[in-house]
């Protein structure tokens, strides 16, 4: 067989791209949810390479193979699209990455792409650490990002270990996210990039983003986003002219819970001191074929199939759980034995006002059953218990229809006392900063009726008044059978 020549790929890729292009450009046309549906994932591909499936395929495979060297070369070297390794690309990944990018980039001409990771901690990881390189001409300046301190557990671990005490990077620590002044104070030449995460986890903390943008531009530096509660539903970043929008795909987007998955969705054209053109240009085009690919923080196409299909429903579901969180917050907000109720929902709360300038419903206007634009603040709420820390684990132990753990997003309602659990590591004064007191339940309410959720909320609650609760576990749980054997 004759050899057919690098060229031959090359035009053929360029030509499969037109098409390509011109085919996201008509997706982009639709509404969120027939983005969410369908995807990146077009019927002629289905007929020309998948057998007419009309759902994405999992390629649970490691490698591709090529037609001859020249086709290997071409891909090798990045002249033409390839999945020549899963460790760098995947085409179920890039089907979940396609669907992201749109979202994230809905209802704007923002030209947007996505890098998925095994994990959420993973996507802010290679979110942040392409801008955290060293200044070789300026080693005495040492190189700085200035963050929220209200950020989930895992976030804080790695900014004031991983990257402070281990690498000497300095994290500057925004306390008061919503004070502008803060932020601005924080900021020197060597700043690297400006860093939030809202609506916070657990606290609900929220700031003026568009400001906070301004801000960073202004300097030269990018804005990463942590949108993971919000979810574009709700909020989306990028449109607002952020740079980079983290997203913990694990928690809402992938409600159903079978699997961890993270992602980093970016503008092309990032803004940036710091970094190659390239880098600049296709910031998660150069995290995947560079950093990512000798990194190695790769997502399973497994994973990535149940991520697609959990966001396929994704507006609908958070549209309904963010109505059930408003009807529990307002519940809890008037019961006697809650001091405080965190909820950017409620009326009461101090950035109410503010939060209800950026948390739409996407497509409220376009919907029959709303006909306008709908404020929705989401499924993540917390309360606190009055009476403590022991009172808070007294009604947390009495919990028996929502799950005690360290999750959220789930399509069930699950709760944990973060000072215990999802922020126990970063201690007392750093639950201070992030604002996080012992008697704090972080809630996130699944899809219930919100009228079984309250049930459970009433008589957990009802142990402060003195009465005992029957628990409906085991004396052992455990779990399988390690559990059954125990019990015998």
């Amino acid at each position: 067989m004759g050899s057919k020549g690098i060229n031959h790929y090359i035009e053929a890729a360029q030509r499969s791209a037109i098409w390509h292009k011109d085919y996201l450009k008509e997706m982009k046309k639709c509404r969120f949810d027939t983005i969410a549906v369908h995807g990146i994932y077009s019927m002629q591909e289905a007929l020309d390479f998948n057998q007419g499936s009309i759902i994405e395929p999992v390629y649970m495979a490691t490698s591709q193979s090529y037609r001859d060297s020249d086709e290997m070369e071409a891909a090798l070297s990045y002249q033409i699209p390839t999945w020549c390794y899963s460790r760098i690309a995947n085409p179920t990944i890039y089907y979940l990455e396609g669907v992201l990018a749109m979202l994230e980039s809905y209802g704007s001409d923002v030209d947007a792409s996505c890098i998925a990771t095994s994990s959420g901690m993973a996507a802010i990881q290679t979110a942040v650490d392409q801008f955290l390189l060293p200044d070789h001409e300026n080693p005495s300046k040492p190189v700085n990002f200035v963050a929220s301190t209200q950020v989930y557990g895992g976030t804080f671990q790695q900014f004031a270990v991983r990257k402070h005490q281990e690498r000497g990077i300095e994290w500057r620590k925004v306390i008061n996210s919503d004070d502008l002044k803060e932020w601005e104070s924080l900021i020197d030449d060597n700043t690297r990039f400006l860093y939030g995460e809202m609506p916070s986890n657990p606290g609900q903390a929220f700031f003026d983003l568009k400001k906070v943008i301004e801000l960073g531009h202004k300097h030269g530096i990018p804005v990463i986003v942590d949108s993971t509660v919000a979810t574009p539903a709700l909020m989306r970043p990028l449109c607002l002219g952020a740079d980079i929008v983290v997203q913990s795909v694990t928690k809402t987007l992938a409600t159903s819970g079978f699997g961890i998955v993270g992602a980093v969705i970016a503008r092309k054209n990032i803004v940036s001191k710091v970094g190659s053109p390239e880098m600049k240009a296709d910031f998660c085009m150069y995290a995947k074929t560079l950093p990512n690919r000798d990194n190695g923080p790769n997502l399973s196409p497994m994973n990535a199939i149940m991520a697609i299909n959990d966001i396929r429903t994704l507006r609908s579901r958070v549209d309904m759980q963010s109505r059930s969180t408003m009807t529990i917050a307002k519940y809890l907000s008037s019961h006697k034995h809650i001091e405080q109720v965190d909820y950017l929902g409620l009326e009461s709360h101090p950035l109410h006002q503010l939060a209800s300038e950026y948390l739409w419903l996407a497509d409220s206007e376009h919907d029959e059953q709303y006909g306008k634009k709908v404020n929705r603040y989401g499924h993540l709420m917390s309360f606190h218990v009055k009476g403590g820390a022991q009172a808070a684990r007294d009604v947390f132990d009495g919990l028996q229809r929502i799950w005690r753990a360290t999750d959220l997003g789930r399509i069930k309602s699950v709760a944990t006392i973060p000072s215990i659990s999802t922020h126990s590591q970063q201690g007392e004064e750093g639950r201070k900063l992030a604002g996080i007191p012992a008697n704090l339940i972080r809630l996130c309410v699944g899809a219930e009726h919100p009228d079984d959720i309250i049930a459970d909320l009433e008589q957990a609650l009802s142990v402060l008044d003195g009465k005992t609760i029957k628990s409906s576990a085991p004396e052992y749980s455990a779990g399988g059978a390690s559990s059954a054997t125990l019990r015998r």
